[in-house]
């Protein structure tokens, strides 16, 4: 029968060695360990070359690491400011949008008003106007050219005076109701009004085309004096409107006087003065088609469409 083996069961020569070398290790490295500390706590300054050349070895990597971090923060950030100035944007071009509409508004209010201001402060050697007032209306299609004024009997207005704004004659006034008034604008196929030219004292007739436009028939035939440019007056004949106020101006010449636009054009023309007939004994009465009187207006004998004030 075979001896019993020396060897300790489940345990191989290979085993107990690795064990063995294992302690072996890690006795010298607790060795080693105590010596480095010691040394760390009475040389502090041992250790500064080895931990330079451990900063010089991973410096490439943390400054790679470190880029790399600031690169993504501030693309983060970049992205976050383009979305907010996005918005911001957004609501200042809303306020600018909002602000030129205001000052828009505040030019057209500045502009009504000196029209306004314009009307109150006529002052030449004056008249007083009976009103001020809105032109609410005026025909633009047709031949016959009327307005509508926002006030009638109620305010003094009566047939036959003067309407103007403040850069000339718009008309006169053709039919009164108590709160409304119609307007024969000097454009109208029926109207004839008395004219001078400024720079001389040449006569003529402005008739209206119901174009827009005035015919300037001169009286005197014979070599046209007139140019481009010139502007006519009231002559104050006829005693409708009174003398020296704006009506046309020379836009073409013609063999017997000149085509002339209207300076104070109706379209452009939102408030009026209502002024008195010139020289009422002087105007005569005589008979004018027109078309359906305003409900509940005043009879009306207005002129002819030959010369206002003569048969």
């Amino acid at each position: 029968m075979a001896p019993p083996s020396s060897r300790r069961s489940g345990h191989s020569r290979r085993a107990q060695i690795s064990v063995f070398t294992g302690y072996v290790i890690a006795g010298i490295g607790a060795l080693i360990g105590a010596v480095l500390l010691a040394i760390s706590i009475f040389q502090p300054r041992a250790f500064d070359g080895l931990r330079g050349t451990a900063v010089s070895t991973v410096e490439p990597a943390a400054e790679v690491t470190a880029t790399t971090g600031g690169g993504i923060s501030g693309l983060f950030e970049n992205i976050q400011g383009y979305l907010r100035a996005g918005s911001q944007n957004a609501a200042l071009n809303e306020e600018l949008e909002i602000a030129r509409i205001r000052l828009k508004e505040a030019e057209a209010l500045e502009k009504e008003n000196e029209r306004l201001m314009a009307l109150l402060d006529l002052k030449e050697d004056e008249v007083e106007p009976v009103v001020v007032t809105r032109l609410v209306g005026s025909t633009s299609t047709s031949t016959r050219r009327f307005a509508y004024l926002g006030a009638g009997a109620g305010e003094g207005v009566e047939a036959g005076m003067a309407v103007r704004s403040h850069r000339g004659v718009v008309g006169r006034v053709l039919e009164v109701a108590a709160n409304s008034a119609r307007v024969l604008l000097l454009t109208d196929s029926e109207s004839v009004l008395p004219v001078r030219l400024v720079r001389d004292e040449v006569i003529a007739f402005a008739e209206g085309r119901g174009d827009g436009l005035l015919n300037i028939r001169l009286i005197n035939l014979g070599i046209n004096p007139l140019e481009e440019g010139d502007v006519f007056v009231t002559s104050g004949a006829g005693g409708y409107y009174r003398p020296g106020v704006a009506v046309a101006v020379v836009s073409e010449i013609t063999s017997d006087g000149a085509l002339a636009r209207l300076i104070a054009d109706p379209a452009s023309a939102d408030f009026v003065s209502v002024e008195p007939i010139w020289q009422p004994e002087s105007v005569i009465s005589s008979e004018l088609p027109t078309d359906e009187p305003l409900p509940g207006s005043i009879p009306v004998t207005p002129s002819t469409g030959a010369v206002e004030g003569e048969e």
